[in-house]
C-alpha cells in the first residue's frame, strides 16, 4: 500500500517534471545504471526485447505487453492464439514479406472509448480517433493498492490522491500474480466497483485511469464502473498495463492509440519516461 504524499510536494514535482528528466541518475527500479544497460544485437542472435532504453540521464520504461498468442483474451479459457498471418514471403519468391493482422481491438495493452459501453456516443461516433491525446500524454502518478480487495470508494479514500493530478496508473494484485502472463482469463482480477469508480470521478481531478489487467473494473461490477467512468467522455480508460519493476512515483506518461475510426477500442502502446 503506497504511503500519502503531501499534496503540496505531489503537485510541485508534477509542475517539474519537464525540468527534471535529465537529473534521474538511474532507473529507481534498479540498484545502479550499469544493470540496466541496453545491450547491442546481432544478426546470429536472438532479437531483443527490450522494455528499457536510454542513458542514466533519461529512461523510457515500456509499459505496454507484447502480443503474444498464448496471452489471455477476455472472458476465454483459451489464449489469444494466432493474430498474424505471412501472406507473402520471400522464402517463396516474393518481393517483400507481407504479414496481415487479425486482433480483437480490446486485447492485451489497450484504450477504451466511450463508444464501448454507451451505443448513443457509439452512434454519434465517439471512438478512439476522437480520444484527447493532451489526456493520454503527460505528468502521471504510478501507485500501489491495497491487495487484499478491490478499488472502492474506501480504497481510493485512503491513496489520498491530491487535487490537480490528472493521470494515475494503479497497480494491485493483478502485476504480484502475473495475470496478464497467464492462458487463461482469470475472472478473479482486482478492479475498480462502482463506489470507488464513481468516487473517483466526484472527488479528484483524475482524467486517465490505467490498470494492470484486460478491464479497469472488476468481474462483478463489470459495466457498473464503465458506465461512471465513461458516462462523461473526459476520463479516459487504459487497460492491461505492464507495470513490473517499476517503483511507485510521477512519470512522464506517454499513450497512443492506433487511429482507428469507427473503433470503440485500439492496440496502445505506452511508455513512462522518468
Amino acid at each position: 500500500m503506497t504511503h500519502p504524499v503531501a499534496p503540496s510536494l505531489l503537485l510541485l514535482l508534477l509542475l517539474q517534471i519537464p525540468s527534471s528528466l535529465s537529473a534521474v541518475p538511474a532507473h529507481p527500479a534498479y540498484a545502479d545504471p550499469a544493470s540496466c544497460t541496453v545491450a547491442s544485437s546481432s544478426l546470429d542472435q536472438d532479437p531483443l526485447r527490450e522494455a528499457e532504453y536510454g542513458g542514466a540521464a533519461r529512461r523510457i520504461l515500456d509499459i505496454t505487453h507484447a502480443y503474444r498468442e498464448d496471452m489471455p483474451a477476455w472472458e476465454s479459457d483459451e489464449p489469444l492464439g494466432r493474430f498474424v498471418w505471412l501472406l507473402k514471403t520471400m522464402a517463396n519468391g516474393s518481393i517483400a514479406n507481407f504479414s496481415e493482422m487479425k486482433l480483437p481491438v480490446h486485447s492485451g495493452t489497450h484504450v477504451d472509448a466511450p463508444g464501448h459501453v454507451f451505443q448513443h456516443y457509439f452512434e454519434a461516433g465517439f471512438d478512439v480517433d476522437t480520444l484527447d491525446l493532451h489526456v493520454l500524454n503527460g505528468p502521471a502518478l504510478l501507485l500501489d493498492v491495497p491487495r487484499d480487495k478491490n478499488i472502492t470508494a474506501e480504497v481510493m479514500e485512503s491513496l489520498h490522491i491530491p487535487r490537480g493530478v490528472h493521470r494515475v496508473l494503479f497497480r494491485t494484485l493483478n502485476t504480484d500474480r502475473q495475470l496478464m502472463w497467464k492462458k487463461e482469463f482469470d475472472s478473479s482480477y482486482v478492479g475498480f466497483m462502482k463506489d470507488g469508480a464513481q468516487w473517483l470521478v466526484d472527488n479528484t481531478d483524475i482524467k486517465l485511469v490505467g490498470v494492470d489487467y484486460l478491464s479497469v473494473a472488476a468481474f462483478d461490477d463489470l459495466i457498473p464502473s464503465h458506465l461512471v467512468f465513461l458516462e462523461s467522455r473526459e476520463i479516459i480508460l487504459v487497460e492491461g498495463l505492464n507495470l513490473e519493476n517499476v517503483k511507485p512515483g510521477i512519470y512522464s506518461l506517454h499513450c497512443l492509440p492506433l487511429r482507428l475510426r469507427g473503433a470503440e477500442g485500439s492496440p496502445i502502446r505506452c511508455i513512462l519516461i522518468k
